[in-house]
């Protein structure tokens, strides 16, 4: 059995505690107006042509996007990090696209580096069956969990699905024992009004378990923008500026309400 992954993040230092290895899985079910991992949306490999300028001259390549793996090269590649990740209190993330969707591979994957002693994460925007969710759970020590809209239908405007399957899984897994950090996309114009941010405050405060252990509020930014033309697809974004870092401190501030720990960025 093998993985379509697009990327591998080695010393990653935020996706979950200590200096971690964070396999990028290909495919999602969701499509986000922001996404800034375009090349993670398509569950298929793709071609694209990376232009490069030296000077005056432009030099074009082609590169596949998505490689397989197999289990075993997770584990060889984790191997070659061990030091690190041992020494930090570190592991393997298991991120996307939405890692979900290739939820055999995820659950073999995490069940051999459990089996190693890596501490093991899942980053996911809650989109699948829970019954999915609950396989993984005993081979899964954390969960970085997306919450981008509270409203179902603007969920579906911005993103394309519903969430209420999505609120019912982060609710579910709140009681499972396992630690969660949620994670909270900060767009302007699209999820920062005032009456969503006290909803969503009031929804973290009431479903709160001993589970819930972080917030991270993830400030919009145009990084991958660029990769839109790749792949494409129409960048919709143009208009829409980061926070300000003042914007982003006041969050902070009102969001520690909810009596855990809150981090600007991921």
């Amino acid at each position: 059995m093998k993985g379509l992954i697009f990327s591998v993040k080695r010393y990653s230092i935020h996706d979950g505690p200590g200096i971690r290895v964070t396999f990028f899985m290909k495919g999602c079910p969701l499509n986000c107006m922001w996404c800034h991992n375009p090349e993670g949306i398509s569950p298929f490999p793709e071609n694209v042509i990376i232009s490069d300028k030296v000077g005056e001259r432009e030099f074009s390549n082609s590169k596949e996007v998505g490689k397989y793996y197999s289990v075993e090269n997770i584990l060889e590649i984790l191997e070659k990090e061990r030091v690190f990740i041992n020494q930090s209190k570190g592991g393997v993330t298991f991120s996307g696209g939405e890692p979900m969707l290739q939820f055999e591979f995820l659950f073999e994957a995490l069940k051999a580096c459990k089996e190693n002693g890596y501490h093991t994460a899942v980053d996911t925007s809650g989109y699948s069956s829970f019954e999915n969710y609950k396989s993984i759970i005993p081979v899964t020590d954390l969960f970085l969990f997306d919450i981008k809209h509270l409203d179902e239908a603007r969920h579906i405007e911005l993103t394309g699905v519903s969430n209420i399957g999505i609120l019912d899984n982060y609710r579910i897994l709140l009681n499972s024992g396992k630690d969660i950090m949620v994670r909270v996309p900060v767009i302007p114009g699209f999820n920062d009004d005032p009456d969503h941010l006290k909803k969503l405050k009031q929804f973290l405060l009431s479903t709160k378990t001993e589970s819930l252990k972080k917030i991270n509020l993830l400030p919009f930014h145009k990084i991958g923008s660029s990769k839109y033309k790749r792949f494409n697809i129409p960048y919709k974004m143009d208009n829409v500026e980061p926070p300000a870092k003042g914007r982003m401190q006041e969050l902070k501030e009102f969001f520690s309400e909810v009596g855990v720990k809150v981090k600007i960025g991921g």
